[in-house]
Order: structure tokens, then C-alpha cells, then sequence
């Protein structure tokens, strides 16, 4: 059966989860302009800084509940990498939808606000309600999937 575009953009932000080096999460973001991938990313270290399991990131490999503690985390988020991307190329996301394995957290939020997204599509839940009334605040379209 052939998938609708949410959920064939939402089977490719998984697929770029598998990607993350993460222990606790693996995120993937997929930005999407008219129907056209316009940049991916997933959940990991900068460049240059060793991955999670390679002991890049101390948070990562801790106990500290989710959503605590982020900003000792060393990673980058999906949609920071996704939207950073973008800019490295050079390529317009003003307009774009994102689709995320998971709802963006407040500092995605802000990011996504930033760059003009103005659809978000999300398959899991994240704790973190201000970040998703902030976005609907602002008018972006959120759209949970199952």
C-alpha cells in the first residue's frame, strides 16, 4: 500500500534515527518543503567530539531522568542538526514542515520558530508541554502521528 506523504516523511525521520550514536533516545528530523527532502538529521555529538558510546557525552550515559540536566548534555537534538544542516548548505527552510520521531523540546521549539518552519510533524511524545504551547502560540501546525 502506498503511504500518504506525512507518513512516508515520517517512516524517513525514523529511518535517520538509526543513525544516532545516543544511549538514551534515538531521534531522527526530516525537513520537508513541497514535497521535496530538503535536509536530515538525528541526535548526536558535534563534529570533532566523540560519540555517546565512545564517552562523548557524560549525560548520556548517567541515570538522570529524561529532560533533566540538558544543558550538560553534549549532543545536538535532530532538529538542531536538521535545521544546522540546512544553513551549512546553504538551503531555505522558511516555510518547511519538520518531521520528527519525537515532539521538539522548548530549545528545538525556539529553533524551529526561528527558521521559519511552520509545520511540525512528530511521531512520540516528549516530556515538555511549554515547548508545544509555545509552538502553537505561534501559529505552527502540530500534527501528532501514531
Amino acid at each position: 500500500m502506498r503511504p500518504d506523504w506525512d507518513s512516508y516523511f515520517i517512516k524517513m525521520a525514523l529511518l535517520a534515527a538509526t543513525r544516532s550514536t545516543c544511549l538514551r533516545r534515538h531521534v531522527g528530523a526530516v525537513i520537508v518543503k513541497e514535497r521535496m527532502v530538503l535536509s536530515t538529521g538525528y541526535n548526536d555529538t558535534p563534529r570533532g567530539v566523540p560519540n555517546c558510546g565512545d564517552g562523548g557525552c557524560a549525560r548520556c550515559a548517567s541515570d538522570v531522568p529524561a529532560g533533566v540536566g540538558l544543558d550538560t548534555c553534549l549532543c545536538l537534538h535532530a532538529e538542531m542538526n536538521a535545521i544546522i544542516q540546512a544553513a551549512y548548505h546553504g538551503v531555505s527552510i522558511a516555510g518547511a514542515s519538520i518531521y520528527v520521531t519525537h515532539q521538539p523540546c522548548l530549545t528545538c521549539a525556539k529553533m524551529i520558530l526561528n527558521a521559519g518552519i511552520r509545520r511540525v510533524v512528530f511521531a512520540g511524545d516528549y516530556p515538555d508541554p511549554t515547548a508545544r504551547a509555545m509552538l502553537e502560540s505561534a501559529g505552527v501546525e502540530l500534527v501528532r502521528l501514531d
